[in-house]
């Protein structure tokens, strides 16, 4: 099976006054059709770096270095931006960014924006677009009259519901996720991870899921992509990172080891002690050698290439090359 997305060696760098910023570096991996991918890792590991990165859209000043991005076979790191903007951006790869309440401008309709989208991309009459908006808005639970309202008009749910509906519009078969549920109450979040999950299926989705929830991962992704530092450390399916013998790597232990249990008794949530490195002059060797605590001397001297322990089970550890 040929895979929608592939990403080689990519690397995408903020490029500041200080220096230049290491968010992305040399990262490797395919999606498969119809399969949920899900980017967990703290705050700036680069989850969101690497979304926008492949969307085509890294956040000034960023700027690729090197590597290519895969979309049903074409690489769009050097295709025009008008072309992007045609052919792939929204048509086959889009993005529901995090927190739909900075996504939707406040001064326009949901039904205004929309419209936007729809005619940056195809070409259709006024009553056509309208009867569309209409149907997508349906397809995540929005009354057709939701066209009319302005964003202060309705809840963090509904928001996040139009801001779907958007992202769907053309029928992309990649979507990316990025903490989709983020500042929405439990009720509303179990409500919004079963629309996609029924949307999912509906339209033949694959998913790039963004989150630092651990047990929300478990639950929506097939295959777990843990980041650090602007690299993967581990890439495994659910059974590998959260099955009985555990995570490979100890950041995804440590992650792990952090996350309340519902139905499994946790004498004491641990923590990682320490911060993530800086990315303009990050450590020698392993990025997470100065908080591991299994970390030993060569660790600090070299850094571990990304390797499979296990048919497709990989880390980043040296203690996975120790004999």
């Amino acid at each position: 099976m040929n895979s929608l997305l592939k990403v080689e060696n990519l690397e995408m760098y903020y490029f500041t006054s200080k220096g230049a910023v290491r968010a992305i570096d040399n990262i490797s991996f395919e999606l498969m059709p119809g399969e949920t991918i899900g980017l967990v890792g703290e705050s700036g590991c680069g989850k969101t770096s690497l979304g926008t990165s492949i969307l085509r859209m890294p956040t000034p000043p960023g700027r690729y270095v090197g590597g290519k991005i895969f979309v049903d076979g074409l690489d769009v790191i050097p295709l025009p931006e008008k072309e992007v903007r045609k052919n792939i951006r929204w048509q086959k790869i889009s993005m529901v960014f995090q927190g739909a309440m900075n996504c939707l401008t406040p001064v326009y309709t949901i039904g205004h924006q929309m419209m936007e989208t729809l005619n940056e991309h195809a070409d259709m009459s006024r009553a056509d677009a309208d009867s569309l908006i209409k149907e997508y808005l349906g397809y995540v639970g929005l009354p057709p009259e939701i066209m009319g309202r302005y964003p202060h008009e309705l809840s963090g749910g509904m928001k996040q519901r139009a801001v779907i509906a958007t992202a769907l519009f053309l029928k992309p078969e990649i979507v990316i996720l990025d903490e989709p549920t983020t500042a929405l109450d439990v009720i509303v979040q179990a409500q919004i991870i079963n629309l996609l999950k029924k949307l999912k299926k509906q339209f033949n989705l694959s998913f790039m899921f963004i989150t630092h929830d651990l047990a929300l991962e478990a639950e929506v992704s097939d295959r777990i992509c843990v980041m650090y530092a602007g690299k993967i450390v581990e890439f495994g399916t659910n059974e590998q990172i959260y099955g009985r013998q555990g995570p490979a790597h100890p950041y995804t232990e440590r992650l792990l080891a952090a996350t309340p249990r519902l139905f499994k008794k946790v004498e004491k949530l641990h923590f990682i002690p320490g911060t993530p490195p800086d990315l303009i002059a990050p450590p020698k060797g392993c990025r997470f050698s100065p908080r591991c605590n299994k970390a030993f001397g060569r660790c600090f001297e070299e850094e571990p290439p990304l390797i499979e322990i296990e048919p497709g089970h990989m880390a980043a550890c040296w203690l996975h090359h120790r004999g």
